[in-house]
């Protein structure tokens, strides 16, 4: 086999596939690339055993055809530091011996037989596919919204995805840790099926990374598993298998207090005062009155407070609850625009966090469970 390519495609392609490749694997085999030239069409697969991506190219000067299996680490690495030219890659079919030659440079590589390499497959019954098409950047933003949310907790593996809600009209995406929800819905797409699933960080990650410059998608997803496809990549992952809880049932419908704040200043108040905050606890404690917001935290071990106040409408006479500093921060850096608006009620019930705007057909609410506060 031998082919013709632009060394920064090749460099791109391959550099898109290393993303799915654990850094240390269970099978060695997948520390490779399995490279396949059909006609003048090459794919790139990489592989963690559970999730495939697949990079399409178009090569020139094209003859032959086949597959083998090529470590992806020096690949990667080598081309990085490549000027960008075209490389010529001739493949002895017998011995796997590939030789990569540019310009200035020759390069050889021995690769491993394509038979070697793990197809991928999802065990168990499953479900009939359904299929729809997603605009990528709704999917991105859908993600970005809720990632930050979602549980390391080994003991809560379901919580480990994000959970998507697939309906006719729209699509819900879900992340929790039981201290913090995060529900975003988008019905700017109508993808006209139903279904459900949850997708670990990792495809979630990939995804986000890979896709960001493909103008649309298409889904084709099952109970297990999901192919999605651009032009450029093709990636199989694998889902989290599990009955995600209800999330609808813990958003509070009766937060009647309305606090309405500047999203940066609020966020780099509680930035400020969160440094003093004790280690082990991070409790950042807020009064709210219908003009300002008075924030304090401390940390008698070592003899240090902190406070600050920040401007803010507030619907309420006096309000007096606590929130962790480390997940305040996070939802409003997740949050986008000038203002924030958080629907509270007590200071037992958790605070509900929007976006001053959003755009039409969108709906983000973030919820953060207070924490006890003794003495403010």
């Amino acid at each position: 086999m031998k082919f013709n390519i632009a060394s920064k495609a090749l460099y791109n392609a391959t550099s898109a596939v290393s993303k799915v490749i654990n850094s240390k694997n269970a099978l060695a085999i997948l520390d490779n690339f399995l490279i396949t030239l059909e006609g003048d069409k090459l794919t790139i697969t990489g592989s963690d055993a559970e999730n495939a991506l697949t990079a399409h190219l178009t090569v020139s000067e094209a003859e032959g055809s086949g597959s083998l299996c090529l470590g992806a680490r020096r690949l990667v690495e080598l081309l990085k530091e490549m000027p960008d030219q075209g490389v010529d890659v001739n493949i002895n079919d017998d011995t796997l011996e590939v030789q990569l030659t540019y310009a200035s440079g020759h390069y050889s590589f021995v690769g491993i037989s394509a038979e070697q390499y793990p197809s991928f497959r999802v065990s168990g019954n499953d479900s009939e596919p359904i299929s729809f098409s997603i605009a990528t950047e709704q999917l991105i933003t859908g993600l970005d919204n809720t990632m930050f949310a979602v549980s390391t907790d080994e003991y809560r593996m379901i919580m480990q995805g994000v959970y998507l809600d697939i309906t006719p009209e729209s699509i819900t995406f879900v992340a929790t840790d039981t201290r913090k929800l995060v529900r975003y819905i988008d019905r700017r797409t109508a993808p006209g099926v139903t279904g459900n699933c949850i997708i670990p960080v990792k495809p979630a990650t990939v995804i986000k990374n890979v896709f960001a410059k493909d103008e649309s998608l298409d889904i084709t997803m099952t109970s297990r598993s999901a192919i999605v496809k651009s032009d450029r990549f093709t990636f199989q992952c694998t889902f989290l298998n599990g009955t995600y809880p209800d999330y609808n049932r813990v958003i509070p419908r009766n937060n009647s207090l309305v606090l309405t704040v500047d999203r940066l200043a609020l966020l780099n108040a509680v930035r400020r005062v969160g440094i003093f905050v004790e280690l082990d606890g991070g409790l950042e404690k807020f009064r709210i009155t219908p003009e300002k917001i008075l924030i304090k935290s401390s940390d008698p071990s070592l003899c240090t407070s902190a406070r600050e106040q920040v401007p803010c409408s507030f619907t309420g006479q006096e309000l007096t609850i606590g929130f962790s500093a480390s997940f305040l921060i996070e939802i409003l850096n997740t949050l986008h625009g000038e203002e924030v608006v958080v629907n509270l009620g007590d200071a037992g019930r958790p605070g509900m966090f929007r976006p001053g705007e959003e755009p039409d057909n969108t709906e983000l609410v973030m919820l953060l469970m207070p924490m006890t506060v003794g003495e403010f």
